[in-house]
């Protein structure tokens, strides 16, 4: 059906609401009866045609990365990246290697494993033509050729497409050279200030119990003096970052020493959750890791990412 809309079209897809709004409508006056679910199928998964070709934008910033200029002390993801970038180029004509799977869908079995066949017999040709590509690539940097295995590499093909690089840097650094653009970005908009203010509050509570061996609000009585210090402190680490003439909600202040230091068995849990999580996501190296700080606001329950150091230019 996309075939027949493009062939009356200039070969062209549909693009705008309007268009896709007939495509479907052109589907649905192709059906015999209601029931009929490959059609309901179809109008559902229209949107898919309608895609542009191509990489998408986070593949196309790997494939540009100065890591896929491979040499002897790359890694064996850089290597496979730099046959990706070839085979895009040159076998794939814009495309990654075809994953060769296909979604569940209402068919005679007879249709749907021949359907099969083809789209898994194009992913093996496309991984015969990667492997070869990594197995040059290794040679020509002075590796065995062998030494990425197969099942690495079909593994890669599988999920071309779907590749994410993350880049990190220390704690240490995010403290001592933090990018004072997204601090007052972060600090002047309104749906991350709450985030942003806890942060620094956070900050200032260390700074606190370093200077007056105890946190604010510790204690009973003094609340008001410990309110005092605690806005000086943050106004203090604020003025250290750059961030001159920028102040924090009396409220957020007032919170952070009603709370005293207490720590509320449900939100540790869930945070130590959140902590685990990423950590497998690290170690297995599957799903996209989150890539800066993390915030929990316990109060509204919700959480949010802030991105607060420059990124670092190397893997």
């Amino acid at each position: 059906m996309a075939h027949e809309w493009a062939k009356g079209h200039g070969g062209v897809l549909p693009s705008t609401r309007e268009e896709k709004r007939q495509f479907k409508e052109l589907l649905k006056s192709r059906m015999i009866a209601m029931d009929e679910d490959n059609y309901k199928e179809a109008i559902d998964a229209s949107f898919k045609v309608f895609a542009p070709r191509g990489i998408n934008a986070d593949l196309q910033k790997i494939i540009n990365d100065s890591c896929t200029e491979v040499g002897s002390n790359s890694s064996d993801f850089w290597v496979m990246m730099a046959a990706l970038k070839e085979f895009i180029v040159n076998e794939g004509c814009g495309e990654a290697p075809l994953e060769g799977s296909i979604p569940d869908m209402t068919s005679s079995t007879e249709h749907y494993i021949n359907l099969q066949k083809i789209y898994q017999a194009k992913s093996e040709a496309d991984f015969l033509v990667m492997e070869q590509r990594v197995e040059n690539i290794l040679k020509k940097i002075g590796r065995d050729p062998n030494s990425i295995s197969k099942a690495t590499i079909k593994s890669f093909c599988k999920n071309a497409r779907k590749l994410k690089v993350c880049r990190y840097r220390l704690i240490e650094d995010e403290f001592n050279n933090p990018s004072l653009p997204e601090l007052q970005k972060y600090l002047t908009d309104e749906d991350y200030s709450f985030a942003m203010g806890f942060y620094i509050l956070l900050r200032a509570v260390d700074r606190y119990a370093a200077n007056f061996n105890s946190f604010p609000g510790q204690f009973d009585g003094g609340m008001d003096e410990d309110i005092s210090r605690l806005k000086t402190t943050a106004v203090s680490l604020l003025n250290d970052l750059g961030c001159n003439g920028l102040t924090l909600t009396e409220d957020l202040i007032n919170e952070m020493c009603r709370f005293g230091a207490a720590e509320l068995h449900s939100v540790a849990a869930f945070v130590g959750g959140i902590a685990s999580q990423e950590v497998i996501k690290l170690i297995t190296k599957q799903f996209v890791p989150m890539c800066g700080t993390y915030i929990f606001n316990g109060i509204d329950h919700k959480s949010q990412l802030l991105t607060l150091q420059v990124q670092a230019a190397n893997p």
